[in-house]
């Protein structure tokens, strides 16, 4: 029928492969890939194919992974760009695909994670990345100053942000730390050779710096460059968050800013002002839940899991995890660095090499709570822990980073090749993926 709608004549000739016409048939027929399919084609050739034919939104719904479910998860493979394959960073886009930077270059895979191009950059190396628009990238570097726009759909490098002051001379060769995202704004912490810090919004129509929310001298841990910064959807705040370890342990601090009003609207020190019910068991990493509006923190000593709910912070608002999977509540905590990432309403928690995941939602799928009935008088939330690589947990390295795509995870370790790719293991077919 497609085909008949778009030729000029009849009868319709179809010079095509006949093998591949069968599988899209059986596609047709029950809205699913035969198990053999990506064993035989590339995912490349099926979409060629399919878009031939006019059904290529059917193809795609059928090679996407399934829900991400974080207790269900299984690493299904390893991309690895071409050249300088030990990733500095990545980014992962909403449809599933990937960006990842390697040296100074930007290697790209589509939502089939089909290798498309790479990109190469002014830099030499590239720390930060964040999508500001589908095509468009801002990257920054520790061992260069500025943010930094580049056009990847055209390889098109189209500007860049510097946070400069005539009236300051601390203030250049100021790099970027981390780099969050809004519709109509782009969040960037930079850093100075003499520990001068600030976090700029700039303007994504003009790429103009619109607003400073913080200025600060980073001579202690609470006045140190943010790490994370992370911008809230549902009230348009923007949360930063800075963690050092020295020879007393971790400390650092969260802070929380409206960048309409210019100011700080909470923040807390660890160790540090404001009551915490687990004093000297700083924290050692922060992640946000934007779908709830909740905040994350990872203890540096216990390796415990706490949540606060964003809308209801005070001076202590920390609510402790309590394990329900009995198998799990006397796994040990080596004290290593861990990293912490929410993505989907779950917790997903590198910890030792291994892979964590806290999940459990009550019937409005936000988090459950219950408060204040623990024995010493902590307060605490029922949720189930689970390894996600049981078999081989810890043995390919330590974890560097986390993030969330489509129905996707995505992990790289330290100093090792490429970024591994977890789906939920009821997926019905593994994606073959190479440059």
């Amino acid at each position: 029928a497609a085909l008949s709608n778009r030729a000029a004549y009849n009868p319709i000739f179809i010079d095509r492969d006949p093998e591949i016409f069968s599988v899209l048939l059986s596609l047709l027929r029950s809205n699913r890939l035969p198990s053999a399919a990506l064993r035989r084609f590339s995912i490349q050739e099926l979409a060629e194919e399919a878009l031939y034919y006019g059904v290529e939104s059917r193809l795609r719904s059928a090679s996407l992974p399934s829900p991400l479910h974080g207790i269900d998860a299984a690493i299904v493979d390893t991309i690895r760009p071409a050249s300088d394959a030990v990733p500095s960073t990545f980014s992962a886009g909403e449809d599933g695909s990937l960006w990842i930077a390697h040296g100074g270059q930007i290697s790209i895979y589509d939502s089939y994670l089909s290798y498309s191009t790479a990109v190469r950059t002014h830099l030499d190396d590239i720390t930060s990345i964040c999508r500001v628009w589908p095509e468009i990238a801002a990257v920054g570097s520790e061992s260069s100053s500025g943010l930094h726009i580049y056009d990847l759909s055209s390889g098109r490098y189209t500007g860049s942000v510097h946070w400069t002051d005539q009236d300051d001379p601390r203030i250049y060769k100021a790099r970027v730390c981390a780099i969050a995202n809004s519709p109509d704004s782009v969040f960037v912490s930079f850093d100075c050779p003499h520990r001068e810090n600030s976090v700029l919004v700039i303007d994504k129509s003009t790429l103009q710096v619109s607003s400073e929310l913080t200025r600060q001298s980073g001579s202690a841990a609470k006045n140190t460059v943010p790490g994370k910064v992370t911008w809230l959807p549902e009230t348009g705040l923007v949360i930063g968050s800075a963690v050092t370890c020295g020879a007393f342990g971790y400390s650092g601090y969260i802070r929380i800013w409206d960048p309409r009003r210019k100011e700080v609207v909470w923040e807390t020190n660890e160790p540090g002002s404001g009551r915490s019910s687990r004093f000297g068991d700083s924290f050692a990493d922060v992640g946000v839940d934007i779908d709830d509006s909740v905040l994350f923190k990872i203890c540096s000593k216990s390796g415990d899991l706490a949540m606060a709910d964003i809308r209801k912070l005070g001076d202590d608002p920390w609510v402790y995890m309590e394990d329900t999977n009995p198998s799990m509540r006397e796994a040990s905590y080596g004290g290593n660095e861990v990293h912490l990432h929410c993505y989907k309403r779950q917790v997903f928690v590198g910890k030792d090499g291994g892979l964590e995941v806290w999940s459990r939602l009550n019937e409005r799928g936000g988090w459950s709570e219950r408060r204040g009935d623990s024995e010493n008088g902590r307060d605490e939330v029922s949720l189930k822990r689970n390894y996600v690589d049981k078999v081989e947990m810890g043995e390919r390295g330590l974890i560097k980073r986390i993030e969330g795509g489509g129905e996707r995870l995505f992990v790289s370790r330290e100093n090792v090749e490429g970024i591994e790719v977890w789906e939920s293991s009821n997926h019905s077919a593994i994606i073959s993926v190479s440059s």
